[in-house]
């Protein structure tokens, strides 16, 4: 049999894009394939659940412009499909005087992204807010929230699988090539057809541009990100989402705090260099991942931009008490003995030659394929418009 589409990839994007083709032709030859035995789960399943509404983003870019429309598709799927989700809203607070020209520029930047309701706090209005944050002043952006994204990849596999949709688990996909007009996927389950492949790999995004005999134009680069928890008799010091203002020197946001769609409080996340594109703990190490990241030229040229910032982010690694007192910029209140161990992430960043984090989503075209290379946050949250994206590049070759 030969597919119409073939996905590979079983995150929220690769589900979202399965979601939204199907949607738009709903008698498509659809199958997604997905290496582990259930989906979402790497970055999606290990996220903290936050929905973005965009206010960070260069304003015209990829990022900017899917994640305002995804946000809206995202709460409207959750109402629509019963699941959880909560629009709290957050506060991004300047804790210094020289934040504050940097708090005043994301506020340009929400505005041009066309977010709605942003209010601009004192701080009297701060703690009106969340009574136990400290600041000079804040943004409140009302419309972002919190949501089970691994219950949204639950709904839209049954979706999919509803609507003629095929999902293939534990097929791990090692080579596509080309034979006329079709593409034939091999994976370790044998070999599949299709007109059209679309590739979200995520973690190993890269990996899927070279196994379709491509070169890829940036290297996937894992990044840990470590969470603590806030113990249940001090979770009251957090009401909703407290975020910093960021560094424009630094490539990564900071820790925050995220209070969690099924309850408590989730403090980080830190960021330091995953030593296998799955490893969430220091002790996990792939050798294949490691050579691959410590051999990439661009990685020793950040390195070299940020020797500060990537020593302080691995002594904060194993230090509860460094890591309570960058939450304590923010919550003077936490105490160590507050925290205790959370969860980790890895993100997979997109990194080029000259050692500069790709900050827009990038998607790369071939003859009858697409590979979705880099899609960090806010993806989740801009999945299905991602989707939505992706559909209207297929269907009109199909």
């Amino acid at each position: 049999m030969t597919h119409d589409v073939i996905i590979v990839g079983g995150g929220i994007v690769g589900l979202a894009t399965g979601f939204r083709l199907l949607e738009a032709r709903p008698n498509a030859r659809l199958l997604l394939l997905e290496k582990e035995s259930t989906l979402a789960a790497h970055q999606t399943g290990n996220n903290s659940g936050v929905l973005h509404s965009g206010l960070y983003y260069k304003p015209g870019s990829e990022k900017a412009r899917l994640s305002v429309s995804g946000l809206r598709q995202m709460v409207a799927f959750c109402r629509e499909h019963g699941v959880a989700h909560e629009i709290c809203g957050k506060i991004v607070v300047a804790t210094s005087e020289e934040e504050l020209p940097r708090l005043e520029n994301l506020w340009e930047r929400g505005n041009a992204n066309g977010l709605l309701g942003l209010r601009k706090l004192a701080r009297e209005q701060i703690r009106e807010i969340e009574p136990h944050a400290a600041g000079l002043a804040a943004i409140h952006v009302p419309q972002e929230g919190i949501v089970d994204y691994p219950a949204v990849c639950e709904k839209l596999g049954e979706l999919i699988r509803k609507n003629g949709g095929e999902i293939k688990l534990s097929t791990r996909v090692l080579k596509i090539v080309s034979n006329g007009n079709e593409k034939i996927v091999e994976t370790g389950s044998g070999e599949f057809r299709a007109r059209f492949v679309v590739t979200c790999g995520g973690l190993h995004a890269d990996r899927m541009v070279k196994a379709a005999g491509q070169k890829p134009a940036v290297k996937i680069i894992p990044f840990r990100g470590e969470y603590y928890k806030i113990k249940p008799e001090r979770q009251s010091l957090v009401r909703h989402l407290i975020y910093p203002v960021p560094n424009p020197k630094f490539p990564f946001l900071g820790v925050h705090f995220t209070r969690l769609i099924h309850g408590g409080i989730e403090a980080g996340p830190n960021a330091v260099l995953a030593f296998a594109r799955e490893g969430y703990r220091w002790s996990n190490i792939n050798l294949r991942d490691l050579a691959g990241s410590v051999c990439f030229p661009g990685l020793w040229k950040f390195f070299a931009v940020h020797p500060s910032m990537c020593g302080y982010e691995i002594r904060r690694s194993f230090s509860r008490r460094e890591f309570c007192r960058s939450l304590q910029k923010l919550v003077p209140e936490i105490r160590e003995a507050d925290l205790e161990p959370g969860g980790s992430g890895v993100r997979a960043q997109a990194m080029t030659s000259d050692g500069k984090l790709v900050e827009d989503f990038r998607f790369e075209e071939g003859s009858g394929i697409l590979h979705v290379l880099n899609a960090p946050s806010p993806a989740a949250t801009a999945s299905l418009a991602i989707g939505a994206k992706i559909s209207e590049k297929v269907l009109p070759l199909l």
